[in-house]
């Protein structure tokens, strides 16, 4: 499978308990850590969840 680079770009302060959840579920706790996963569609839900947050690449 391919791998998707993600990387946090703006700032969770004022978001939600369940996007910073998703965040750190996803690997990512501070603006402009990354974090490589397979992208599978349970990733690809997550990330879409924060699209509005994070960076991606393929």
């Amino acid at each position: 499978m391919s791998t998707i680079k993600i990387t946090l770009v703006k700032s969770t302060s004022g978001c939600n308990k369940r996007v910073k959840a998703t965040l750190v579920a996803l690997g990512i706790g501070k603006v402009d850590s990354s974090a490589v996963h397979e992208s599978t569609p349970q990733i690809k839900g997550m990330v879409r969840k924060v699209l509005h947050l994070v960076s991606v690449e393929e």
